[in-house]
């Protein structure tokens, strides 16, 4: 009797309308992700790329569908994917030879995946101001293995991309949210000394940070104010405007470099202290990890937590200061 029902039930399916249904489902789910996806009409030739949910890549002609595309033998460029501003995998690499030269108009330098210009995501000439950071880029790409393109191995072609794109774009609010978090700097915070608990870390602020508020208020000529309170304080007038003048005067490059080590040192005074040549990249380090090494020293180290996040640090910071110092005409 079951059987019987069953087979009535399926044959008064109509296959037609369940595969509709289906693509019309799919379609609905994949469209953000495809969207970088899909053939553009002025650049027909470019390589896009995307990534299905278990991170493999597909090559199809339907719109429906996650791939990658490879190029007509006409096309000059290959245009970068969004994935390069968050990290997942892109595609399998897809060129041999990674090589610079002067761009087309003479105004910097193009990386070239074997006859093809790079772009940016949005389709902008990759045009580097010096060979030098050129060079280091199409390093990043050459390292790049043949089972896939991995863009959180690439940092300097992600500074780039920001300082090519959202820099220009968004300048004004990246200055005013530097300026904002400036007065609740790192260094700027000190630990009361009257416990037992942080006695040990305001000794070492002492030591460590002093020197750089000194420095600071030389530079600048206004003295820092410090605090304890979880909530900050209000730096003086004349060294906010000072700092700010500062970061107007900045290129988009340099501008780019100086919130990527400002976000992850959680400290403008530290990357100034960087882009004016006062702190290496090691200095800068201790200064950000002060706290926590302290910590590390009295209650030991946790692998898969502290020991990734010290490396994690190293990346970030290095990175944005070598792209800074790249990125600099002689």
């Amino acid at each position: 009797m079951a059987t019987a029902v069953t087979r009535k039930t399926l044959k008064s399916i109509n296959p037609l309308v369940v595969l509709r249904t289906l693509s019309s489902t799919q379609n609905r789910h994949f469209t953000a992700v495809a969207t970088a996806g899909k053939p553009e009409p002025e650049c027909p030739s470019a390589f896009t790329f995307s990534a299905d949910q278990e991170g493999q890549s597909k090559k199809t002609n339907d719109d429906d569908s996650i791939y990658v595309r490879a190029p007509k033998l006409s096309s000059s460029s290959v245009t970068m994917p969004m994935a390069f501003m968050t990290g997942s995998i892109a595609g399998k690499r897809f060129y041999k030879k990674v090589t610079t030269r002067e761009a087309d108009d003479g105004n910097g330098w193009s990386v070239m995946l074997d006859y093809r210009t790079l772009k940016t995501p949005s389709k902008r000439p990759l045009k580097c101001p010096t060979l030098a950071l050129a060079k280091a880029i199409a390093a990043e790409w050459e390292y790049q293995q043949i089972d896939g393109i991995r863009p959180f191995t690439m940092p300097l072609m992600k500074l780039a991309c920001t300082a090519l794109e959202r820099v220009p774009l968004t300048r004004p609010k990246i200055i005013e949210h530097l300026m904002k978090k400036f007065h609740q700097d790192l260094v700027f915070c000190r630990a009361p000394g009257d416990t037992d608990l942080t006695c040990g870390v305001f000794e070492r602020q002492v030591e460590k940070i002093d020197p750089i508020l000194n420095w600071l208020e030389s530079e600048f000529g206004f003295k820092p104010v410090v605090y304890s309170s979880f909530f900050g304080g209000k730096q003086e007038d004349g060294l906010v405007h000072a700092i700010e003048s500062l970061l107007k005067k900045m290129d988009d490059y340099e501008l780019a470099a100086i919130d990527a080590i400002a976000s992850a040192a959680h400290s403008l005074t530290i990357s100034i202290g960087i882009f004016l040549g006062r702190l290496q990249i090691e200095e800068a380090i201790e200064l950000i990890r002060l706290e926590e090494d302290l910590q590390v020293d009295r209650w030991g180290l946790v692998e898969g937590g502290h020991d990734v996040d010290i490396a994690d640090l190293r990346v970030q910071i290095s990175s944005a200061a070598v792209f800074l110092g790249l990125a600099r005409r002689p």
